[in-house]
């Protein structure tokens, strides 16, 4: 990361609401190319809100997202973010089950097939083609993530653990510049959690994808990220490297301190 290079996404000013509760009230942060910055604080916080703004899921009331330095216009459709670049894991499992993992990864190269439906319909030249270009980056994926052993398995026969790792294989087939993951490690053992952790870190050191994640366990996101954002109540309470965010009061009040 280079804090001296302009954000890759800013985040400016924003709020929202839902009924009578303010889930993010004048929420600023800034997502710099080639970190990996997490979004932390208790539960209610506002945390998977900002996710879903960012990626075009919520409309914010108030403020405004620039990415790539260009202001996004508030009624983007999430299909036309994930277009932009960005993807997106999910704190509640989305996949296909009566899909299998490979064909659940595939569908995170939809974005990058461009051969039309009678192409497709026809299986003609470019068409097969462009899927077996596809597949390959498919198979590097599976391979970089350790699931050679499960390709052709249903995703509904898979244990939790390995189903999160298939989501995590479906966002990276997009190749996106920025990858939101929301709690990619919720629910699992200590080994599963190392081992997405790894993956985590291997993405962003040797992939170089820029992720914004949020997690609960501090241990791992003060290990594996450079940055972290606290909310509380949907407000920012707290930001910096991880050393700054365990020195800071508010930040130690409002959530670290919870654990002890």
């Amino acid at each position: 990361m280079n804090e001296k290079s302009e954000p890759l996404l800013r985040a400016e000013n924003i709020s929202i609401s839902f009924g009578g509760l303010k889930a993010l009230d004048d929420v600023s942060l800034e997502i710099y190319p080639g970190e990996i910055l997490a979004i932390i604080g208790p539960n209610g916080a506002g945390k998977t809100t900002m996710l879903n703004v960012i990626n075009g899921f919520y409309k914010q009331d108030e403020g405004r997202i620039v990415f790539e330095g260009k202001t996004r216009p508030k009624n983007m459709k999430p299909n036309h973010v994930a277009a932009q670049g960005i993807a997106r894991t999910f704190q509640n499992l989305a996949l296909f089950t009566g899909m299998s993992t490979l064909a659940n990864i595939m569908v995170g190269r939809t974005l990058k097939m461009h051969s039309n439906f009678l192409s497709k319909a026809l299986y003609w030249r470019f068409s097969q083609k462009e899927e077996i270009e596809h597949r390959k980056a498919v198979e590097w994926i599976i391979d970089f993530l350790q699931i050679e052993n499960i390709r052709r398995t249903p995703a509904s026969m898979l244990p939790y653990g390995l189903r999160k790792r298939v989501e995590l294989a479906r966002a990276l087939a997009a190749e996106p510049k920025l990858l939101l993951l929301d709690e990619p490690m919720a629910g699992m053992n200590l080994e599963e959690k190392e081992d997405i952790a790894r993956f985590v870190l291997d993405a962003n050191e040797e992939l170089g994808y820029t992720i914004a994640l949020i997690e609960h366990d501090m241990g791992v996101v003060m290990d594996i990220c450079d940055r972290i954002v606290v909310l509380d109540f949907g407000k920012k309470i707290g930001e910096g490297t991880p050393e700054e965010i365990k020195a800071n009061p508010a930040v130690t009040k409002a959530y670290l301190g919870m654990a002890e």
